[in-house]
Parts: structure tokens; sequence; C-alpha cells
């Protein structure tokens, strides 16, 4: 049995072994982060290591998808496919076939493993039997010490066997978990023996990973509160071999809020894929502190914490048992947080790539905007906006806004409740301080020009300014009116003033 009550925190070795079957999930990304910060926390070594042996599910550049989006979280490695370290390469399970068989031999040689030459339909009819039983459904054994002329006899038929790892009966196995405390299961509850290596060579999740966390001398594990099932088997591969075992770690799971359920694919409201965070404009700064309070917290009631402050304050003792429930108005709340810190020209540089890469929509409206210097026109309407949106996309589906103002629909039904007088006479105002500027003006005095409108008119307050924020913006509530019309050429505003008068 494996005791954490004082872990031995020199030398710490984790890993990230993802499978490349599709995108970075926010739940992979949560396990990930976890191993960094447990392994730059006790400065020990990250391991990445590809789960790749299930050939059918893997997709073209799925591995590639893996490591692009750990790396714009901000995720680094010591070790892995890219950084390969001699003495524990290759980092692929798919090119550690030989060793895998080695110990399979191991435990066959020994009787701890055995030939199961038993059929699929031979294993259905079984289960279908132990179902009608009553009894859930296990392996009953039937090919654990049978005769050599019975394997014969089999291979004879063309059979080929998967190699099963016998389970002692009434045996526990236990271990105390880095997060959950105390865990055991009886090798009765189990399922019976189960595979080691496949019928085709290939060894099975369960049996991989030991290998691999031993040849790799990993120290501890820390993985999604899924795999707890899986931890027993392992377990039994560890004592079965006679060798040592890491620290195990059972992270809890993200649940969606409303269905207090695990949080799933099907969960169309809520992003799934750390892909979607990026191209929807939030900062990778902001989705790694949310990612880390998804099963975790620190000392006190502090919420924004940049990554160095997050190594530095990581304890595993503070890891939740309780479920981790997804709040998407702390991660917006977070996000707009990150923003409000950024430079004006890191905003508008995050922004442009975001246009340049033109994964959504509004990345390719702003694309398709003919406008004589783009970065310009995002830098201002950033300036404007950046303490009030919660995505850079919220920024972008301004920059549209305004570069096509000339052809939005704006309801200037919003001025009724204004003296209709009062708002023609200030825009007609407005407007006559406009066509006044002289053609060399750079920097047009738009708040003096507002303050003079209502000098010359008399209007004051809210209906001084609601007119001119509807024929300028389409909404009678705007920041900084004066900063929004410094984004239009004159020959713009008096447009839009002669529209705006020609509708109330």
């Amino acid at each position: 049995m494996s005791d954490n009550s004082e872990l031995d925190k020199k030398n710490v070795r984790v890993r990230y072994a993802p499978s490349p079957t599709g995108f970075l999930h926010i739940g992979n990304a949560q396990s990930a982060l976890f191993n960094y910060l447990f392994a730059r926390h006790y400065h020990g070594t990250m391991v990445l290591r590809i789960e790749d042996t299930d050939l059918k599910r893997n997709v073209p550049h799925g591995e590639d998808s893996q490591i692009d989006n750990l790396h714009w979280l901000g995720i680094d490695w010591d070790e892995g496919p890219d950084k390969p370290n001699p003495k524990y390469a290759p980092y692929h399970q798919s090119e550690r076939q030989a060793l895998y068989h080695r110990y399979v031999v191991k435990l066959l040689d020994e009787g701890l493993a055995y030939k199961d030459y038993a059929t699929e339909d031979e294993l259905t009819e079984m289960r279908d039997q132990q179902r009608a039983a009553g009894e859930a459904p296990h392996y009953d054994g039937r090919w654990y010490g049978r005769s050599v002329e019975d394997q014969e006899a089999a291979e004879a038929k063309g059979l080929k066997p998967s190699i099963r790892l016998h389970m002692p009966p009434d045996h526990v196995y236990e271990w105390d978990d880095i997060i959950k405390g105390h865990v055991a299961f009886n090798s009765d509850n189990m399922g019976g023996d189960f595979i080691i290596e496949k019928s085709n060579g290939m060894p099975t999740y369960n049996f991989a990973v030991v290998i691999d966390d031993y040849l790799m001398d990993i120290t501890d594990v820390l993985r999604g509160d899924d795999h707890i099932a899986n931890t027993p088997k392992q377990v039994a591969v560890y004592e079965a071999l006679g060798i040592k075992m890491p620290n195990f770690g059972h992270i809890t799971l993200i649940y969606n809020p409303k269905t207090r359920k695990k949080l799933s694919k099907r969960d169309k409201k809520t992003l799934q894929f750390i892909s979607q965070y990026k191209n929807q404009g939030y900062l990778s700064e902001a989705i790694f502190n949310f990612i880390a309070f998804l099963g975790w917290s620190p000392v006190g009631e502090d919420e924004i914490f940049t990554r160095q402050e997050l190594i530095e304050r990581y304890d595993p003792s503070r890891m939740s048992k309780s479920p981790a429930y997804f709040d998407q108005q702390k991660l917006d709340w977070i996000n707009a947080e990150y923003i409000k810190k950024l430079s004006l020209d890191d905003m508008t540089d995050r922004i442009l790539e975001l246009v340049d890469e033109g994964q959504t929509d509004v990345a390719k409206q702003v694309q398709a905007l003919n406008l004589p210097d783009l970065r310009e026109f995002v830098y201002q309407v950033s300036k404007i906006y950046q303490t009030e949106v919660h995505m850079l996309t919220e920024v972008m589906d301004k920059v549209v806004f305004y570069a096509n103002i000339l052809q939005s629909d704006i309801d200037y039904s919003q001025l009724s409740e204004f003296d209709h007088d009062d708002v023609v006479s200030v825009l007609k105002s407005f407007e006559k301080h406009v066509k006044d500027l002289g053609a060399d003006v750079a920097d047009p005095d738009f708040k003096g020009m507002i303050k003079a409108v209502g000098a010359d008119t008399g209007v004051k307050g809210r209906a001084l300014y609601f007119p001119l924020n509807v024929a300028f913006t389409g909404n009678s509530s705007a920041p900084e009116i004066n900063e929004i019309l410094r984004l239009y050429s004159i020959s713009t505003i008096v447009d839009l003033l002669d529209k705006a008068i020609a509708n109330v």
C-alpha cells in the first residue's frame, strides 16, 4: 500500500498523458494544469506522454492540437516527444509495445497471468447468463489453470489468446490517495481477471500505464476522478510485478451547476474545448487562473493570481474532494479582470491575432473590413471598451459595428421621450459645429463642441447627450461619446447627423 502521509517531494516526476483522439477538453486541461502546478511547486519534472495505442480513435493532428493548446494555456513540460530524455524515451505508447510484452511474458512465466482463448461470442453469452442470474458481469476465469493441451487445441483452431492477470480472491487493493484519502477495493468486486494484452498483441490501458509510469520513474499520478475504478487494477499489476507504485491523486471532476451532473460534451451551452475559449477571446492567463480553482482553493479570499503565484501557493492538501462546478459568470469576471490589466498595444495585438486566425464569424467580418489602418481602429475601439468587455470578441463586434455604422439600422424611436424640437436643434447645432471645422483639424475637440451645443440650444443633461449617443452609436447609452466620434471621418459624422435628422 502506498503511504503519502509524509510525501517525499524530492525528485518529483509527474506526467500528463493525453490520447490524440481530439481537441484539448477542459477536463483534460484541468488534469494537465494540476500536474504542471505540482511539478513546478516541488521543482520537479513534468513529462508529456502520448497514449496512442487506440489507433482507431486517433485523429489527424490530434497530438499537435493537444500540444498547441497546452502551450497557449502556458503549460510546458520538461520531457516528451519534443524533448526526449534518452533514459525514458520513446514517449509514444505505440512505440513501446516490446517493453510491455516483456513484462507480460514475466507474469506468464511466474503463473500470475494466463492465456485466454475465449471467443467474443462465448464472452457475450457468459455476460448474458450472469445478467439473467442477477449477477454483475465478470470474467469467470474459465481459462485459468487450463492445460497445455487445451491451449494447443485452441491454437490449432486458429484462436489467438488475450492475456489476463489472475486476481487472488478476497484480496484488498488499497492506497492513500493524495486527494481522497484512504481508498480500498476488494478483488471480488472488480470484474474478475482482466486483460493486460489483447489478442492483437497490444497492451490494455491499465497495463501499459503501469509499465510506463514505472519505467519513467513517475512518483505522483494526478488524474481525473473518473479513473478511480482503473486504479485498483493498476495496483494489482504493481503488486503482481513486485514493483513500487507511485502516489495517486484523483482530481474532482467538473460538473454542470444546473444539471448537477458531470460536464458533458452534450452541454452545448458550455464551451468544452480550450481552442473554443481562445477563439472566443478569452485570455490564456484567465483560463489558467479559472481552471486552477476547479478542484483546488488557496488560503484566503483572493481569486486573481498570476501563474507564478499559483505555482507558489499550490498545496495538494487543499485539493477538493467535492465536485467542481463550472461557473460561467466567474469565468467571465476573471477574464474581464485580466483584459483590464492588458496594455492597449497587447490587447490590440491579441485581437488582431484572432482576426488573422479567422476562426469565428466576427473574425472573418473584421478581415473583410476595408479600413485604411485596421490596427489603429482596433486600438481606438479597445481603448473605449477595455473596461466593459468580458471577451475580446466583444471588441471585435464593436469594430465591425463602427466600421459599418452608415449601413446600420438605428432605432431612432428611442428619442421619442424627448422634446422633438430639442432633439432636432441639438443634432443641427452639432452638425454646424462639425462643418465649421477646418479641413486641417487633426484632433477635433468634440467634448468642447458638445458643451457649445448645450450653450447654443439651452438643452442640457440627458436631453443633450441622448440624441448624440443614438445618432453615433445606435444606443442611448454610450461610453465616452467624444472618443467614439474619433473613430469616424468628418464626412461620416455629417452623414450620420443627416440620417438622424431625417428620421427623428
